[in-house]
């Protein structure tokens, strides 16, 4: 592995400032050693933070990636759910599939669109995305359709709450997918609308939270999550104010219901689940 720290001029340390600074200076280069094997990994095509779920022939890995992005893979097949590359994606992998459940910028992104697909890559999109990728494959609120060989059904996603930003019935989609044997749900951008709480045999749910005038505040979500009752839930979609800082770094911070930070909607959204049997896993979706 690595060596002890030594003394190349053959000569003891005279102090033991000396002996500190080497010893300071010799982390300091492992450290630098692990960095840089991290990243030769990151840049490799694998994601090194990849959670896995058993499918019916092997494991499907789940790696979040940014807001609202997912790769899936199973068996050499990648779908990318709502690719957005405000950060360096090189790391995630081209698809077989794409999933787009909006179109904003950070769920319809054509840069990482064309950058993450290959010259057989299916793109299923919302009806409100077909201007910017034309040659999409339009999956309407309710549609169920075969791409690629999987299984994919349009749910709707739209607010309750009404107000800015708006979400409207009919404009946005959900997707429920079925790959290994297992039915992912990616909520989009939703409250907890009647479409949503109808799904059945959900294993692995995506629901977004702490969303503008209070629409899925933790306890909002993890009720939804309750009526879904999957196996697997991972919250995305949950700050805000990480996005918005990307246009306006001096962006200051909005306000939580119940003055809460974002880390601690997490754990009130994980104290809400505690008398359930659902496994909460906090995916890494924003950089520092």
């Amino acid at each position: 592995m690595f060596a002890a720290p030594c003394n190349l001029s053959g000569v003891k340390s005279k102090n033991n400032n000396e002996d500190t600074i080497m010893q300071t200076q010799n982390r300091l280069s492992l450290h630098t050693i692990l960095l840089a094997f991290s990243v030769s990994l990151m840049i490799s095509g694998t994601p090194t933070w990849a959670d896995t779920v058993a499918g019916i022939d092997g494991d499907i890995e789940i790696s979040p990636l940014v807001h609202s992005s997912v790769q899936l893979e199973y068996e050499g097949f990648v779908i990318q759910v709502d690719p957005w590359a405000p950060i360096d994606i090189s790391h995630a992998k081209p698809a077989d599939l794409i999933l787009v459940t909006d179109s904003p910028g950070h769920h319809l992104d054509i840069d990482a669109i064309e950058a993450l697909s290959k010259q057989n890559t299916s793109i299923v999109i919302a009806e409100n995305g077909l201007s910017k990728v034309p040659h999409g494959i339009v999956a309407k609120n309710g549609e169920a359709l075969k791409v690629s060989g999987v299984t994919v059904e349009a749910i709707a996603a739209y607010d309750i709450i009404i107000g800015a930003p708006t979400h409207p019935k009919g404009d946005a989609n959900g997707y429920v997918l079925t790959l290994g044997g297992k039915r992912f749900f990616f909520a989009g951008v939703t409250e907890c609308v009647e479409e949503v709480k109808a799904l059945k045999g959900i294993d692995v749910a995506f629901m977004p939270m702490n969303i503008p005038l209070g629409r899925m505040t933790p306890k909002a979500a993890a009720d939804c999550t309750k009526i879904l009752d999957p196996s697997v839930v991972y919250t995305y979609h949950f700050d805000q104010d990480w996005v918005r800082r990307l246009a306006n770094p001096d962006f200051g911070g909005s306000d939580l219901p119940g003055g809460l930070s974002v880390a601690e909607t997490l754990t009130a959204f994980e104290n809400e689940l505690s008398d359930t049997t659902i496994e909460f896993r906090r995916g890494d979706w924003y950089p520092d």
